[in-house]
């Protein structure tokens, strides 16, 4: 009898055995668990050595053990690891003395991407101090939201442009000081402070400074879904630091390797996947101030690079430019980002040789991820029960229109089937935790979803659309919401609403992103309702956007509209205005199109059609 039950038992899953041995990614699957698996066999040799053991533990060790190793090279110059931990505790010392910063404070850095912002980050975390990383090209409104998010705690503010002229008076009501990084500043209530970190000692700090930090204290403020308008400042404990350093080693970093940062470091991405991830394999960064399609694959070949970053818009920049005889004289091995389309995957790999992308979908705040592990081109990564385990997720059935999850009879979420598009919510736990906006309990609530599977649980509402097709695979969607992406930056539309209702003659605004031809993500475009008696005035509205939007988030196409049409619940419908988009042969409606040249917005014509189309006119 057990004879005949073990043999049912293997016929029933003879089925399943031979699908798997067949996969053509088996092998990759098999790799991808393994260091999975030798990553947590570390973590656990870390926790013995330290239960709370911190990426500046880990740079720390790092110093010890190859002092003279490069960890940064800029702009023809190189800095060894132990010369940025002495850089850092000068930092440290000086803001000790001058700035009187102790354990718990928070510190604004406000500068674009060069060797001081690590070394800064570094002498704060070794003060016990909290680290808001602004996105250098906001302004006025935006930028004081900024301090106010990171809370009453915020002490001292690195502020290195002259933006912040603008701001100094509130700053200064709200007890905020500014330091800039240099020897002299004509500014009255801005300090200067290089001097001062040049003149300090270079000797290690009392690891008593931040000894009540704990991995559950906040070691970063990072802003997302509105580095236009009012930001949200995610709240990233030291724990997540830490645990986001570890996707270079599931990519397949090795100590060896040379990772190219030429990302912004106020993004996630730039800081967290790039710098230290850099500090937990050990290597060398090549950091660039902004990314260069021109000067790229130059700069890889300079360096020796292994590793680099991207995000879509990048690579399809480096697929434009012209095609040379040297293009795949370089060792990059491997590709980390997200936001890519399979058709630039394709080209990109076609035109540069045989480059692991690990293609990721991720949120800073989120408490669910993905990375392609495999070399299948399209996807953000596959379902693996490993993963499933550890970060329980699942996509449910999602109303466009309503902006809602559907719910059955019992008031539960519906999952999606296989194939189908739904919402991703990952399940709040403590080992996959959602933290939340630091001073924005109401946008943090409004992420968090209940009762999705059975009454009571929780989950995390990441906002965006995925599905999972037949061979597992996670295929990125869309977003849905208030939210889209242009130029790798996360645009709020009722941010940029608001800013667009203060010029003087529109009275409602409705901003949606819609898509262009040959580029990724989307286009911000609005449709306004002009006030009764007057016309839109296309010099005014350009100069309200221009003072306070960013490049990327200005919308670049404007639609008259006599009325909106609402929904059920008094909210302005997008789905129409986005399926119909910019082309003025389709839409009846006046047309208006941003003009950098000109400094206003002009009428949208069929000429301006084509030749965006044609990519005559650059976006």
């Amino acid at each position: 009898m057990y004879i005949w039950l073990t043999i049912i038992a293997g016929l029933a899953v003879l089925p399943f055995l031979l699908k798997t041995l067949f996969d053509p990614y088996f092998g990759q699957e098999c790799s991808y668990i393994f260091k999975a698996i030798k990553l947590g066999i570390r973590l656990q040799k870390y926790k013995k050595k330290n239960p709370f053991y911190s990426i500046l533990d880990c740079f720390l060790d790092t110093v010890k053990k190859q002092p003279n190793k490069t960890f940064l090279h800029f702009e023809g110059t190189s800095h060894s690891y132990i010369e940025v931990d002495k850089q850092s505790n000068k930092v440290a010392r000086a803001l000790k003395t001058h700035a009187n910063l102790k354990e718990g404070d928070t510190v604004a850095l406000f500068m674009g991407n060069e060797p001081s912002y690590a070394w800064i980050w570094l002498g704060l975390a070794k003060l016990g101090c909290a680290t808001a990383l602004l996105n250098f090209n906001i302004r006025s409104k935006s930028l004081l939201h900024c301090f106010s998010c990171c809370g009453e705690g915020t002490k001292t503010d690195y502020l290195g442009y002259i933006a912040v002229e603008e701001v100094l008076p509130t700053l200064k009501q709200q007890g905020i000081s500014v330091y800039l990084l240099s020897e002299e500043c004509g500014v009255e209530g801005i300090n200067p402070l290089s001097e001062h970190i040049t003149q300090a000692s270079d000797t290690p700090l009392s690891a008593d400074l931040r000894a009540n930090i704990t991995s559950k204290s906040p070691a970063l403020y990072i802003y997302t879904s509105g580095t236009t308008g009012l930001p949200k400042a995610a709240l990233v404990t030291q724990e997540r630091v830490w645990t986001a350093s570890f996707i270079q080693a599931v990519s397949g970093v090795t100590s060896e390797d040379v990772f190219y940062i030429n990302l912004p470091l106020y993004h996630s991405a730039g800081f967290l996947i790039g710098l230290t991830g850099a500090i937990e394999r050990g290597i060398t960064v090549v950091l660039r101030r902004k990314f260069s399609a021109s000067q790229f694959w130059e700069d890889c070949r300079k360096h020796n690079v292994t590793v680099m970053q991207y995000i879509g818009e990048t690579m399809r920049y480096l697929c434009n430019t012209p095609m040379k005889d040297i293009e795949k004289d370089h060792k990059v091995r491997i590709a980390i980002g997200n936001g890519v389309r399979s058709d630039i995957w394709t080209e990109f790999l076609n035109r540069f040789g045989d480059i692991a992308v690990r293609e990721l979908y991720a949120a800073t705040e989120g408490n669910i991820g993905f990375i392609n592990y495999t070399s299948k081109i399209g996807v953000v990564g596959r379902v693996n029960f490993l993963h499933r385990r550890m970060f329980p997720y699942t996509l449910i059935k999602f109303d466009i229109e309503k902006e809602e999850p559907l719910r059955n009879s019992k008031g539960l979420c519906i999952q999606a089937t296989k194939g189908e598009a739904g919402l991703l919510v990952g399940k709040i736990t403590r080992r996959s935790p959602f933290v939340g906006y630091a001073g924005n309990d109401q946008q943090t609530e409004k992420k968090r979803l209940r009762d999705v599977l059975q009454k009571g649980d929780l989950y995390f509402n990441t906002g965006d659309l995925l599905r999972i097709d037949e061979q597992n695979f996670v295929q990125f969607q869309d977003r849905v919401g208030d939210t889209f992406r242009w130029k790798g930056e996360n645009v709020a539309t009722t941010e940029v609403a608001d800013i667009l209702t203060m010029v003087d003659s529109i009275e409602e605004a409705n901003v949606y992103g819609v898509k262009v031809e040959g580029h990724e993500g989307r286009i911000g475009m609005a449709a306004v309702k002009v006030e009764e008696g007057k016309e839109f005035d296309g010099a005014s509205t350009f100069s309200q956007v221009a003072s306070y939007l960013p490049a990327y988030a200005r919308p670049r196409f404007i639609r008259i509209q006599s009325s909106f049409e609402m929904t059920g619940t008094f909210k302005m419908k997008k789905v129409t205005l986005v399926e119909e988009g910019f082309n003025p042969a389709a839409v009846q409606d006046p047309l208006y199109f941003l003009d950098p040249a000109k400094k206003t917005y002009v009428p949208l014509t069929e000429e301006i059609y084509s030749s965006i189309n044609t990519r005559e006119i650059k976006l």
